[in-house]
């Protein structure tokens, strides 16, 4: 890509995962978001904190007395604070008692939220913030990277979906649930934070200086390859997403795009109503965008509307790039695409989070994030724990997968780990030849002077944090030099008529 041209794009809001309902390593938001509120067995959406109307939800109310141990309850909390041998407050107690009836459902996606994670959850959508940008969630008591954000300290790090984060500056993660290890792992501009990582069987250490995160929704170029087609890269889907994709495609058919390419890879979802008005420009009115089903009720149908969604209307040839780190809202945008807009899916199967959360007030100090339901594709599909798969399965490069370098290894001569051999295997991506053995020899140690003569670095032939810093940009760039899913998206459209 020419490095001159600008790939116009706005910065908005921060990422929403309404749906995922997963944590920003930064500061996650709420206000304005749209969340689920159950009625019998219709669903209607309401804007908290916005002033919209909400629609109270179906309860079960039951009589705690009558459940049996129940009394064991009252019993635990008088003994711990009558003969514990710390100071520990009566509000900690119930605090604890709270948080732990809902992680007994061992659902990742719910959550007691109390005042300090509460306030976390009702940040301004329009601000920045300050983290190392990247949506997670606790999954089997391990605390797992679903995407990192777009341009934020976590991507240029090299974090990837799937990745496991054992430890925050050398404290564990296991067991914690989303929030706590944000609070953990979040922090001040300019500070660093040490993660220990797993990917496969390697775990690596990497540090990430946190920065302030201005989220991006949207940014669109014409195909450097072909100018009659516009590409629009969807990072989240925050309240400004819709009028962007439309904002970007009037403009690129301005600029005689005449096909388009809709990248979603690594968005890891955000506000329902945008997939909805998002979904509706492909498909005409009556057919199904998606479906909910609560517990124990019938499937309930939500169908394509110009008038309640919008009347703009995507009808240019188009394909779908997802991935990995897809989730959520995109992955019902892809269902959509899939089964109801003919619209083919390039790249990898998506994440695979297919149920519903809703948010219930419980107090001013505290509120309940719970799941109520799951979603379906417009067929019916319950795509949970297993994602979308695409039309044409294409796997990026081998070497798109080593954006981490181990901040803790050793690299001198003589040293043999996984670590080295991973440095090795991005040298000989860049384009120096050597044999990734993981053993650093004179050959390795040659092949990083070389590179650091060629990028104006001290010549030492050993890697230190400027060489390391300089290796990942360039591995970043043959990565984007050589994108498998797009060319095939981009071969694709060239065979179809307009």
């Amino acid at each position: 890509m020419d490095p001159n041209k600008q790939i116009k794009k706005k910065k908005l809001g921060v990422k929403l995962p309404v749906y995922f309902l997963s944590l920003i390593l930064v500061a996650t938001v709420a206000a304005g978001v749209t969340f689920i509120f159950t009625k019998g067995n219709q669903l209607s959406f309401a804007n908290r904190g916005t002033g919209s109307d909400e629609s109270e939800s179906t309860q079960v109310i039951t009589d705690l007395n009558k459940v049996p141990g129940s009394k064991n309850i009252q019993a635990v909390y008088e003994i711990i604070l009558s003969n514990y041998i710390e100071d520990i407050s009566e509000e900690d107690l119930i605090e604890g008692a709270l948080s732990g009836m809902v992680n007994a459902i061992d659902d990742p996606y719910s959550q007691y939220l109390n005042i300090e994670e509460t306030e976390t959850m009702d940040e301004t959508i329009s601000a920045s913030f300050e983290g190392i940008g990247a949506e997670i969630m606790s999954m089997n008591d391990q605390i797992v990277i679903v995407s990192p954000i777009k341009g934020a300290p976590a991507e240029a790090a090299g974090l990837l979906p799937n990745d496991i984060v054992l430890k925050a500056d050398g404290v564990s993660l296991a067991g914690m649930t989303a929030t706590e290890a944000v609070a953990l792992i979040r922090g001040e501009r300019g500070t660093t934070v040490t993660l220990e990582i797993q990917r496969g069987s390697q775990t690596l250490t990497v540090d990430i200086v946190r920065d302030t995160i201005p989220i991006e929704t949207v940014a669109y170029e014409l195909s450097e390859e072909n100018s009659e087609i516009g590409i629009v890269s969807v990072f989240s889907f925050a309240r400004p997403t819709y009028d962007e994709i439309v904002s970007a495609v009037e403009d690129l058919r301005g600029q005689g795009a005449k096909k388009f390419v809709f990248d979603y890879r690594q968005n890891p979802g955000g506000l329902l109503d945008q997939s909805l008005k998002i979904g509706n420009m492909f498909v005409e009115d009556g057919a199904v965008l998606l479906q909910t089903e609560e517990k124990n009720g019938n499937p309930y149908i939500i169908k394509a509307s110009d008038k309640e969604y919008g009347e703009f209307q995507v009808t240019e040839p188009s394909v779908m790039l997802i991935d990995e780190g897809s989730a959520s809202a995109s992955e019902i945008i892809a269902g959509i695409m899939k089964e109801e807009a003919n619209v083919p899916l390039v790249g990898m199967t998506t994440f695979g989070k297919g149920t519903v959360q809703s948010i219930y007030p419980l107090t001013e100090d505290s509120e309940l994030k719970l799941t109520v339901a799951k979603w379906l594709t417009p067929a019916g599909n319950w795509i949970h724990g297993e994602g979308i798969s695409p039309d044409y399965e294409v796997e990026m490069p081998d070497y798109a997968f080593l954006t981490i370098i181990d901040s803790s290894a050793t690299y001198e001569l003589g040293a043999v780990s996984e670590a080295v051999k991973n440095v090795e295997h991005m040298l000989s991506a860049v384009g120096y030849s050597l044999v990734a053995d993981g053993y650093y020899d004179y050959d390795t140690s040659e092949a990083i002077y070389q590179f650091q003569s060629d990028n104006a670095l001290a010549q030492t032939g050993e890697m230190d944090e400027e060489t390391s810093v300089k290796l990942v940009s360039e591995l970043r760039a043959a990565i984007s030099e050589n994108d498998t899913q797009l060319n095939k998206a981009l071969e694709l459209l060239e065979s179809m008529s307009d």
